[in-house]
């Protein structure tokens, strides 16, 4: 099995276990999967919150904006870090777009390892990229 195939299997499992786990109400998980640029991430629940990560591995990355039921019914979206706020979200579909709007730039297909080896990677991209840059 390929990285790719195997790292779609892993965010896949991910989005099962996210749903099987019922710490997050369905509506969002089923807005969040339904959403291409989310579904690609891997999804981990904490204290009712939907998180996103651009790893499979854990620990799990904090550079996203992640989504809670707030009082009184809707969601809050917070993050990426959580003594950031975004705001409030009257929709899961708002939530939704709201964290859509915050990703990081090529946030692309969750990677397979943890944070170290994401950083890693992407260093490693920059490098071959700067060099490219430097021969032409």
């Amino acid at each position: 099995m390929d990285t790719s195939a195997q790292g779609e299997a892993i965010v896949e499992a991910g989005w099962q276990a996210v749903r099987a786990d019922n710490r997050v109400h369905a509506e969002l998980i089923d807005a969040a999967y339904a959403e291409p640029r989310l579904r690609q991430l891997f999804p981990w629940t904490g204290m009712a919150e939907l998180h996103f990560s651009r790893c499979t591995g854990h620990p799990w990355t904090w550079d996203i904006p992640y989504i809670q039921p707030a009082l009184g019914g809707g969601y809050w979206v917070s993050g990426p870090l959580r003594d950031e706020a975004v705001g409030p979200a009257a929709t899961a579909t708002h939530a939704i777009a709201t964290v859509v709007k915050r990703l990081p730039p090529d946030c692309g297909p969750a990677f397979v390892g943890g944070p170290k080896e994401l950083a890693a990677h992407e260093a490693a991209a920059r490098a071959q990229i700067g060099a490219w840059m430097r021969r032409r």
